[in-house]
Formats: structure tokens, C-alpha cells, sequence
């Protein structure tokens, strides 16, 4: 849950690397506090749309705009959490955790660092580092660290791509809890996982943006429930004809 009220997010323009378009012209509003899923084939432009919208696509040119539905900046309201944990090595869960702050030259809060840790199940292992965690654990200290940034806006490049099937399924509940509140752009190759998550699902292709019916019961949906296995069939036959 974001510390201030989320925002709606509005994107349009398309985005070049020299002379290489990356992303084709796409305009579209993520409504605020939902959790909006992003689908396509490789190489149309879906990481470099999230890194467009968090500020970090140094490499590539937008042409168009990108703002908040109540019209402050976004500056300062984005998290992105990547698809690799990209935890520093030589520092442990907790310093991890509270890394956004002490890149920023703000004073940590191990307290809140604690309490966020245990939420999300890494209490007995703060100060362990990266290499003594699994996969999933190392996945979670990257959520935590997110968490901690307390942002309102959240973007999640396959989070949960490199997982085992059992511990993807935690993972997805467990995000999509402590995100419940916060305007979430996830990209994903998954169906099934768009299926469970998605309150809007969007398909990215190289001419454009299409919108993909969601099921209607709220995320995080049963593995096994009628519509999800629906919406993830239809989703994947979509997928595939596009293809």
C-alpha cells in the first residue's frame, strides 16, 4: 500500500535509438491503483517502455509525453523492480532493502527495513547476503527493497520469469498484496500470469497497442479457476495468431 494516493498513468509517443525506432507510437492510460499487465513478442519495446516511463532510458529518444493523471510530476513516485534481483553482492538483505535511501544520502530505517522484511517473509535472513539466499528469497528481497521505496507508481519487468512454478505462484500473491493500492505496470511473457494478475492486459506489437479482456474477479485469481484458465486460453491464442 503506497504511502500517498497512486496516480493514473497516461503514455504517448514512440521512442528511437539513433535512427532505430524501438517502440512504435502507442498512447495509452493505466488507470490508478490497478494492476495493468503488458504482453508481446520479444523485441517490440516492452522493457524499454517501463524504463522510458521510470526516467532510466538514457539510451533511447521519446518523441511524446508521458504524466500522471492528477497532473503533479512523477519524478519521485516510480519503483521499478527488474527482472533480475540486481542485489549488491557484498551487502546483506537489509542493507539491500534500504539501498534506495542510502543512494539518496537519506539516514536508513532499520525498523521499517525489519517489519518490511518479515512481511514478505525474510525475517530470520536480514542479514544474510545474496549468495546464501534461493532464488525465490533473493526475488523477495528484491520486492522488499521495492516495497521500501513506498512509491504509489510501480513498474515489474518479469519479476518472476526465472522462477520455479511453486515459488512464482507465492510470489504473484504476495506482490499482488502488498501492492494492493499502487498503479502496476508488469511486463510478462506469461499468460497464465497475466490471467491471475491483470486488471487490464494489454498486447504490444510492432504497429501498435491492443487490449485484451481481463477476467473480472480482483487479483491475485485461483490457479485453477474457470475464468483465469478462460482468459489465459483465449489470451494465448491471441498471442499465438499475432505471432
Amino acid at each position: 500500500m503506497p504511502g500517498t494516493p497512486a496516480p493514473g498513468l497516461i503514455f504517448d509517443g514512440a521512442a528511437s535509438i539513433g535512427a532505430t525506432q524501438v517502440l512504435p507510437r502507442i498512447r495509452f492510460e493505466l488507470p490508478a491503483a490497478e494492476w495493468t499487465c503488458l504482453l508481446g513478442p520479444s523485441g517490440v519495446g516492452k522493457t524499454t517502455l517501463l524504463r522510458l516511463i521510470a526516467g532510466v532510458a538514457d539510451e533511447a529518444t521519446l518523441d511524446g509525453t508521458i504524466a500522471a493523471s492528477d497532473g503533479a510530476p512523477l519524478a519521485g513516485r516510480i519503483a521499478m523492480m527488474a527482472q533480475d534481483a540486481l542485489l549488491l553482492p557484498w551487502l546483506s538483505v537489509a542493507q539491500n532493502a534500504m539501498l534506495g535511501d542510502r543512494l539518496r544520502g537519506a539516514a536508513p530505517d532499520p525498523a521499517r527495513a525489519d517489519k518490511v522484511l518479515a512481511g514478505v517473509g525474510l525475517a530470520a535472513h536480514a542479514q544474510k547476503r545474496p549468495g546464501a539466499l534461493s532464488g525465490g528469497q533473493r526475488q523477495r528481497a528484491a520486492l522488499a527493497r521495492t516495497l521500501m521505496e513506498d512509491r504509489p507508481v510501480v513498474l515489474l519487468d518479469e519479476p518472476f520469469s526465472a522462477l520455479d512454478a511453486r515459488t512464482r505462484v507465492q510470489m504473484q500473491e504476495l506482490t499482488a498484496t502488498r501492492l494492493r493500492g499502487c498503479t502496476v505496470l508488469m511486463v510478462t511473457h506469461d499468460p497464465a500470469e497475466a490471467a491471475r494478475l491483470g486488471q487490464r492486459i494489454l498486447i504490444l506489437s510492432e504497429t501498435g497497442l491492443a487490449e485484451h479482456p481481463a477476467p473480472p474477479e480482483a487479483p491475485p485469481r485461483a490457479v485453477d479457476g474457470a475464468d483465469t484458465l478462460a482468459a489465459q486460453g483465449a489470451l494465448l491464442a491471441r498471442l499465438r495468431g499475432a505471432a
